[in-house]
């Protein structure tokens, strides 16, 4: 797996900290980032998930669907506020994990 690529990943933008402040997540490197740097809290049973699907990811061992769903129930579990964009004939839909 390619630490910077998109393919197969459906971009996300997560609202951590105050208010306008967002991390958008659209590779592998960003999922990790987001996760090790900019994560509110560092416990949590959907959080130590999300953590391990990601190294799971780096390894090959996980595919990014699992990562990225681990990573939307860590983020509805920290309260989180995420957009999920998703392609689907030119409409977008918005994915509140609060």
């Amino acid at each position: 797996m390619q630490w910077n690529t998109s393919v197969d990943f459906a971009p996300l933008v997560l609202f951590i900290g105050g208010r306008g402040k967002y991390k958008i997540v659209r590779t592998l490197r960003d999922a990790a980032e987001v996760l090790m740097i900019e994560w509110p809290l560092d416990d949590g049973e959907e959080y130590v998930a999300a953590v391990k699907a990601c190294a799971d990811a780096i390894t090959g061992q996980a595919g990014m669907d699992e990562l990225r769903d681990l990573l939307l129930s860590a983020a509805r579990e920290a309260g989180i506020v995420v957009l999920s964009v998703i392609a689907d004939g030119g409409k977008t839909a918005p994915h509140m994990a609060a």
